[in-house]
C-alpha cells in the first residue's frame, strides 16, 4: 500500500478535540464530520487536502477522548498516511480499526516539513521525502495488521473472513 502528496505539519499532542471539535459530533456522518477535520489548528486543512496527502506530526499525536472520530475524520478527508513521533495509545488503535495509514518515525517526523512532497509505502515502511530526496525508515506492522488496514479497518476486514 502506497501514497504520495503533500505535507500538512503538526506540533506534539495534537488532541481529538483539535482534529475533530467535540462541538460536531452531533452526527455520525464521516462526510459531514470531515468538513470540520483539524480546524481548530489549520483553518485552511480541509479547503487544501487531497487524497494521498500526508500528515506529519510530533509526539502524542491524537491524545484525548477514546472517540474513534478522528482517525476516522482524517481517513474521510483522503489522508493517506500520518507520521509521527508517536501516537497516544488509543489513537494508535483505533486508527488500524477503521484502516488509517499510520508510521511512527521520529526523524521523519523532525525532518520532513510542511508543503513537502513525500512517498510512503506502507508495507515496508520505507518514507521517501520527493523534496528532499531523503529517505527514512519505520517499523512496518505486520503482515495481519496491514490487512486490517489494507480491508479498510477490523470490521470490514472481519467481513472477508
Amino acid at each position: 500500500m502506497n501514497t504520495k502528496g503533500k505535507v500538512f505539519k503538526y506540533p506534539d499532542n495534537v488532541d481529538t478535540d483539535v482534529i475533530i471539535p467535540a462541538r460536531y459530533l452531533n452526527t455520525s456522518n464521516a462526510k459531514e464530520l470531515a468538513l470540520h477535520c483539524m480546524e481548530d489548528i489549520d483553518t485552511e486543512f480541509v479547503k487544501k487536502v487531497s487524497v494521498g496527502d500526508v500528515i506529519v506530526a510530533g509526539y502524542n499525536f491524537g491524545c484525548g477522548s477514546s472517540r474513534e472520530h478522528a482517525p476516522l475524520v482524517i481517513k474521510t478527508c483522503g489522508t493517506g498516511c500520518v507520521i509521527a513521533k508517536s501516537f497516544a495509545r488509543i489513537f494508535y488503535r483505533n486508527a488500524i480499526n477503521i484502516g488509517l495509514p499510520i508510521l511512527e518515525c521520529e526523524q521523519a517526523a523532525e525532518e520532513i516539513n510542511a508543503g513537502d512532497e513525500v512517498s510512503v509505502d506502507f508495507d515496508t515502511g520505507l518514507i521517501t521525502d520527493i523534496t528532499t530526496g531523503k529517505t527514512y525508515k519505520a517499523q512496518p506492522f505486520p503482515e495481519f495488521i496491514q490487512n486490517i488496514i489494507r480491508k479498510g479497518g477490523l470490521l470490514a476486514s472481519l467481513k472477508g473472513e
